[in-house]
């Protein structure tokens, strides 16, 4: 009996390949960064072929790392940055451009003209989105338009495209010798067209952004077999397919509606499973597919959406300079006692959730003499935790549910100043789990149930848990005045930007 379960995380800066046990447990790891490549201001871009050679490295690595073979896996499960869009040559496998990031801001004009007559909400009620530059489907038509050699591979028919994971399952299934064009719900739900009740993608949402039902991918269950791998993991099948926020609510057995957890990466995004009912949002949230396991009934789910968390303070070490390395931003926010009465909103491509506003641009607000670099520091890390908080009062708003806990997970949750910080602004327990990489292992978990590895979720329920919980310490009274200050800080980012 094979022991071990793989996972692809293929996220915005890097990609990691984990392998886990049946206890949950992580046995190896390998992981690289690729580059971020920005063109121009509010384009953000990835070389795809840069990620797919990445994909083999980290693939190769991790089996070195515990001296495993491709026999030793029953399966593996793919997770990745959901809207990040590629375009490729069907015939040669080759990217054509490269790929648009969930980050980039391009199509603001195209989302524009598509809101003009009847205002941002107009796909709402079938895709669970409002128009925005985040999503998948504007990007796609951006390409068809603007993109060298796009236009005529779709005239030829070479045009596939899809988002990271349909990109990395197709290259893992043989690529141009039969490799599967596949994505899942939780994924083709980011692209603004599909149906949310139907799960299929719809003519009229095609029709009105611009984009050939042709060349998608078809859209697949989350948990289920799509194909076998071929070279690295030659026979091993691909039996999981989940946006990377959906794998880490599955990660985190997020299973019953009203379970929330709030994933600190690159951004940051909280996700409240609402269970079998399409709960839409008036509070400016997203509705989106939670996961579907095989046959069964999708489960859906309430997010809100932060662009900037993570990339923070990559952006205080990379542009400022202020740190050489990220486990530097604690130390030097825990150097002082507070933000020194300044608030920093990062809104560097607009703001997400709950706000949805592409004018916005970045502020640090109330500076002084006084303010020193750990002042910064500490408002940067301050900043994700307010806009958590911006989330998780719309959450509450919009669901009915008085959210009484928070699962965290991400790279940033190993920040005790911050996770403290995050307790007391929303005064609800945070609570981390004992496997931190919830990502990878939501992926995993899917796919082995796929193949029977594990019998179902009360099984995997029963394998989470808690690492360590923090509890809220501030009085009411500094919290509604902190509160106050953010508010006024985010309303100076807005009209920054003229139409």
């Amino acid at each position: 009996m094979t022991k071990f379960v793989g996972a692809l995380d293929q996220g915005t800066t890097s990609t990691r390949f984990m392998i886990f046990d049946h206890d949950g447990r992580p046995v190896a790891a390998h992981q690289l960064e690729h580059r971020q490549i920005y063109p121009r201001a509010g384009w953000v871009e990835h070389d795809a072929a840069e990620i797919r050679d990445r994909v083999g490295e980290v693939i190769r690595g991790a089996l070195a790392v515990a001296s495993l073979t491709p026999e030793d896996l029953a399966a593996i499960g793919i997770t990745n940055q959901r809207e990040t869009t590629v375009a490729w040559d069907r015939t040669t496998g080759e990217p054509i451009g490269n790929a648009i990031v969930w980050q980039d801001t391009r199509t603001d004009r195209l989302v524009a003209d598509l809101a003009r007559d009847d205002g941002p909400d107009r796909f709402r009620s079938r895709t669970g989105l409002p128009l925005a530059t985040y999503f998948a489907g504007p990007k796609i038509r951006w390409m068809l338009d603007n993109v060298p050699g796009v236009r005529a591979a779709l005239d030829d028919g070479r045009l596939l495209v899809g988002t990271i994971d349909t990109w990395c399952i197709w290259n893992l299934t043989g690529g141009p010798k039969g490799g599967v064009h596949v994505t899942d719900v939780t994924n083709a739900s980011r692209t603004m067209l599909m149906d949310l009740a139907t799960l299929a993608w719809d003519d009229e949402l095609l029709a009105a952004i611009g984009v050939p039902r042709a060349i998608l991918p078809q859209i697949r269950s989350s948990s289920e077999v799509y194909g076998s791998c071929v070279g690295d993991l030659a026979g091993v099948p691909i039996a999981s397919d989940l946006g990377d926020q959906h794998a880490a609510l599955f990660g985190q057995a997020c299973f019953d509606p009203g379970d929330a957890k709030n994933t600190y990466g690159t951004g940051c995004f909280m996700l409240l499973n609402t269970g079998e009912r399409i709960v839409h949002s008036w509070h400016g949230l997203l509705t989106t597919v939670g996961y579907r396991l095989g046959a069964a009934a999708p489960v859906y789910a309430l997010e809100g959406s932060v662009a900037i968390a993570g990339a923070l303070i990559q952006w205080l070490r990379d542009n400022l300079g202020l740190i050489s390395s990220a486990s530097e931003v604690e130390p030097l926010a825990r150097s002082v006692e507070d933000s020194g009465g300044i608030a920093f909103v990062p809104a560097f491509s607009g703001l997400y959730a709950p706000y949805w506003r592409s004018d916005a641009r970045g502020v640090i607000a109330g500076l002084t003499r006084y303010v020193n670099r750990g002042h910064i520091a500490r408002a940067a890390l301050e900043a994700t935790a307010w806009q958590s908080r911006e989330v998780f009062d719309a959450m509450v708003a919009d669901s009915g549910v008085a959210l009484t806990e928070l699962k965290v997970d991400g790279g940033m949750v190993v920040n005790e100043l911050l996770m403290q910080f995050q307790a007391d602004v929303l005064d609800v327990p945070v609570v981390r789990p004992r496997v931190a990489e919830t990502t990878a292992f939501g992926a995993a978990c899917a796919a082995g149930l796929a193949v029977g590895f594990w019998s179902g979720t009360a099984e995997l329920r029963a394998i989470w848990a808690a690492d360590r919980t923090w509890r809220p310490a501030m009085d009411a009274t500094s919290r509604d005045r902190d509160y106050a200050r953010w508010r006024k800080a985010v309303a100076r980012t807005l009209d920054w930007v003229d139409e």
